[in-house]
């Protein structure tokens, strides 16, 4: 098995081509910006667990190369468009795509790179190309109806927990399961470990997604590099949010609500003063105990998975990884 870091080392040297080429393609209005977009950067997690997937069965992961792109073109792809719905200004410390360059270039080409996504996909040379698309299809169509959610839940006071958990699961986790299913089934994986791959990468996914609404209030800002409290300002329905209105008395509850529905406030003081309430009611211990209750649940699965312990433990310490983060 390669590690972690040797795989992403590969990947972002392959994308790092395929953003040269993209350069050098007519009309640059439509994939400058596409290259702009993949440049950014980040941890490529998603690309990654592609290529772990595929290495559990093959060591020739360049092989699923095509995939692992397909994958984070989507991603990419994603974020392009949630920007412009969040009016997010800035990604990954730079100018988002559409403050780059302007709304309507940023849509058109968020568009072709969910075309493109599927173009890399079929240069995928495996029995099971199909499958592959039949779950990509699927996880593409999932994605967007979590987005759906997300923004119904802005206009609502009534969201509940299995909602938001349902909402994440679609809108983050579905995407990371895709990512290691489609890994395997690139290396023509036995079905069932397939499937436990993507029940290992959903749960993970929300484990994941739990700990990032948790790290926006209660990270170190300096590690995390950004500010703090985001999600609060911005009255998004998160867990922390969600268990506070659900376990707090009607005078507490109504404090919160008020914090909610005010039009006008001081950013910090109202930051102080949701963290405050949080704090009270120990919901930082609460949303520990959660995240690691699917964390537990992507452990199991991968116990269950029928490959020795030695060969399968590099997905262990990716899931380790991913999850020890403090940004």
């Amino acid at each position: 098995m390669y590690s972690i870091k040797y795989l992403q080392s590969l990947i972002s040297a392959e994308i790092d081509e395929e953003i040269s080429r993209l350069n050098q393609i007519e009309p640059k209005n439509l994939y400058e910006p596409i290259g702009y977009a993949l440049s950014m950067g980040g941890k490529r997690l998603r690309p990654v667990m592609v290529l772990l997937a595929y290495n559990l069965f093959d060591d020739s992961v360049e092989k699923a190369f095509p995939a692992a792109l397909a994958i984070e073109v989507f991603h990419n792809f994603t974020l392009l468009h949630d920007d412009i719905m969040d009016r997010a200004e800035m990604r990954r410390n730079s100018l988002s795509v559409y403050k780059k360059y302007n709304e309507n270039i940023a849509i058109l080409s968020g568009d072709a790179m969910s075309i493109m996504a599927y173009h890399y996909l079929l240069k995928c040379r495996t029995s099971e190309q199909g499958p592959m698309i039949r779950l990509f299809s699927k996880t593409a169509l999932e994605v967007c109806e979590g987005q759906q959610y997300d923004m119904d839940f802005e206009g609502r006071m009534d969201v509940t927990i299995s909602e938001y958990l349902n909402m994440i699961r679609l809108k983050t986790a579905v995407l990371l399961a895709c990512s290691l299913k489609l890994g395997a089934l690139a290396a023509n994986a036995p079905e069932k470990i397939a499937s436990q791959l993507y029940d290992f990468g959903l749960n993970l996914g929300i484990a994941f997604q739990l700990q990032d609404d948790l790290l926006d209030v209660f990270a170190n800002q300096e590690k995390f590099g950004k500010k703090i409290g985001g999600d609060i300002v911005a009255n998004k329905k998160t867990f922390l949010l969600l268990k506070a209105l659900e376990i707090s008395d009607s005078r507490t509850r109504a404090h919160i609500q008020n914090w909610i529905l005010r039009k006008e406030f001081e950013t910090e003081i109202k930051i102080k003063a949701i963290t405050d309430i949080y704090n009270e009611l120990e919901i930082k211990n609460i949303t520990e105990n959660c995240v690691d209750e699917f964390y537990q649940a992507a452990l199991n699965v991968w116990e269950k998975i029928e490959l020795e312990k030695e060969k399968k433990s590099e997905l262990l310490q990716f899931a380790k990884m991913i999850m020890s983060r403090d940004h």
